[in-house]
Formats: structure tokens, sequence, C-alpha cells
């Protein structure tokens, strides 16, 4: 017993009656028409809505004003350069852009999108000169940009809103856990009162970084891809439902059912929650909005974050996804990848599961 405090015996918490009202309110705008001619009125409609909900009508347009701060050849014959974008008025974003020397019909671009605990770009873009940098791609292979660079693939690695080089005060300094982890928190605490979003601010970015592949001119827009793990994968959900320019979805470690992984859990990141969201609609009917474009998911069967019902909060959403899929007869442009082990990117299959939706959507009459 620990003398500075009473045992508390019994509690009375709030989350049953959360769960409950949840039962009762959640999801009332999923898709319930039976055609493809059906699913593309409904995915208009419900992109307006999604906008509306993360506050995208507050965000503000800019030049990006692009400029290339560094440059630096790495080993395996890749230059990267390090880009400072504007994506809102005196608001930037720098980014580390890998270009393979040897690219072949096959290689794409993507955008790749950091996650939590590594540093933002950093990890993704595989700084493992950094001790903290090499300790988080040991523990959750997070150099995932590096290695699609590897493969021949152009890779711009931002970091995102809170992360890196653009966290807000709180987390400005050199200590490893200020390093690694973001400032979220505070970012949800400046944005919701006005209207806003993490979630939001994070997919205007990407869009803008979008708009900086197109106007730079180099790359094929016709192979824009975007891959992301954890928070990353939550920033390549968004994207991909709300940007059609996005050819390619790959998620890793994040896409399951709101009930179960954000509320009865509700330990996550503030940038997962968006206001009023759960009562229209769950993460499936979200991720549905990307058919019929190739799809990839990668779960991992022992991932905490599936919440307490473990890969069945998974497979519940995939099955809304799939039925999405099915509509355009495209079923075979959707992959889960089902790993073992906890939370963490798997780069095992991911190529060849990113080649067969690709090869299969080539191939659609």
């Amino acid at each position: 017993m620990n003398p500075d405090c009473i045992s508390i015996e019994h509690y009375y918490p709030t989350l049953p009656i959360m769960q409950r009202k949840y039962d009762r309110l959640a999801r009332k705008d999923y898709f319930t028409g039976s055609s493809a001619a059906d699913f593309d009125a409904w995915r208009e409609k419900t992109r307006a809505h999604l906008k509306q909900l993360l506050g995208m009508e507050w965000m503000e347009s800019c030049p990006l004003c692009p400029e290339i701060q560094e440059e630096t050849r790495l080993p395996g014959g890749i230059l990267r350069q390090k880009v400072l974008l504007q994506t809102e008025p005196d608001t930037y974003m720098p980014v580390y852009i890998l270009i393979p020397d040897h690219r072949d019909g096959h290689s794409r671009v993507f955008l790749c999108p950091p996650g939590h605990q590594g540093a933002g770009k950093y990890s993704v873009a595989g700084l493992g000169e950094i001790p903290a940098v090499a300790r988080a791609i040991d523990f959750y292979n997070y150099d995932y940009g590096l290695q699609l660079a590897q493969h021949g693939h152009i890779v711009l690695c931002p970091d995102c809103r809170g992360f890196g080089e653009r966290r807000d005060p709180d987390k400005q300094t050199d200590k490893t856990d200020d390093f690694l982890t973001g400032t979220c928190y505070q970012l949800a605490h400046m944005a919701e009162p006005l209207g806003m979003t993490v979630i939001g601010m994070l997919v205007w970015d990407l869009q803008r970084l979008i708009d900086y592949v197109e106007q730079r001119g180099e790359w094929s827009m016709d192979t824009l891809s975007c891959l992301g793990f954890s928070g990353g994968g939550m920033q390549t959900l968004w994207l991909c439902a709300l940007d059609d320019r996005v050819k390619l979805a790959v998620i890793s470690g994040y896409l399951y059912g709101y009930k179960d992984s954000l509320l009865t859990l509700c330990g996550n990141c503030s940038c997962n929650y968006v206001p009023q969201l759960w009562r229209h609609y769950d993460m499936g009917d979200i991720a549905s909005l990307i058919a019929p474009r190739p799809l990839v998911v990668q779960s991992c069967r022992g991932d905490h974050l599936n919440g307490p019902r473990g890969l069945q909060n998974v497979l519940e959403q995939m099955d809304i996804v799939r039925r999405a899929y099915d509509l355009y007869g495209a079923s075979d442009r959707i992959v889960h990848d089902v790993c073992e082990g906890e939370h963490r990117f798997h780069s095992e299959h991911i190529f060849e599961a990113m080649d067969t939706v690709l090869k299969n959507a080539t191939s659609a009459p």
C-alpha cells in the first residue's frame, strides 16, 4: 500500500457510458448504396463533410517558395536534398528528398510521412548516425523512406507539424525525449478551439508537398504514392482518402475500429482525434474512399493499438474497405499483409504486395 494515498476499493469511471453512447450515436453516415455510381456520389459528399470536420476551410494557401538547403551524397548512389517549403504563410516544412541515381520503369515517387517516437523525418530518411534515431530505426524498422530509395524510388520525407524541426516551444530542446517526440498535444489545444484539427493541418501540408512535386516537374505524377507507418499511416490514410492525386496507398500499423482503439484504449496521441468524427464514420469508411486505387494495408497481429479484441478489430474495418473495392470489381487491388509481432513496420512482404496491386491495376480492363 502506498503510504501517500488511500486504497480505493471501487471506482466509478465514465468509460462505460461513453462506450454505450458510441454504440447509440456512432457511424450514422456510412455508405448504404449498392453500386459504384452510388459510391461515387457518397464519396463526393463524404469528402466535403470530412474536410469540414477537419477544419480544412481555415487553411491558408501561399507560394511554396522552395529552397534547397543541403545536398548530401549517400552510400549506394543516393542524393539526399534538404528542401524547405512554405505550406501556409510563414509556416515552413523541411523535407528530406532521397533521389537514387539508378531508376528504372518501376521507380515511383513516394511521400513518406513520419509517425511518433522517431524524431520526424530523421528516422524515415535513415539518419542512423544520430544515436537516438538509430535506436528508433532498430526498434520500429523506421527508415522506410531510405529503404524505398534503396529500391530505386524517389522519396520525400517531411517533418510533419510538431516533429523534428517543427516542434513548438514546449519541446524545442536537445533532450532525447523531446527530440524523438512531438507537440501534437499543444497543436490540438491551439487548433480545436479555432475549429481546426491536427490531422487537418497534416493533410494540408502533405497536399502542399504534392503541389511541390507537380511544380518541380521532374517526376511523373502518375507514379505518386504514399507510404507511412503508425502516425505516418494515419497521415497516409487521410491524405489518400481525400486526394486522388495519390495513385498508391500503403498504410502500415494504422487501420482499426475507433471504438476499440481510440475510445476504449483512449491513450493515443491527440492528432488522432477529430471532434464529432465518430458520430458519422468509422476508420474503414474513411479508408474506403481510396477505392479503387491500389491499396496495401499492413497490420501486426500483436499490435496493442488494435485494441482489446486484437486483429478482429482490424478485420472488421478491412471488410468495410473490401466492400467498396468489390463495387468497382477491384478486389485484387487491395492487399492486407498480416505480420506477427508488435507495433512495427515490416518490409519483408511490402514490396511484393505493392507490385501485386499495381500489376492488377494495370492489367484491369
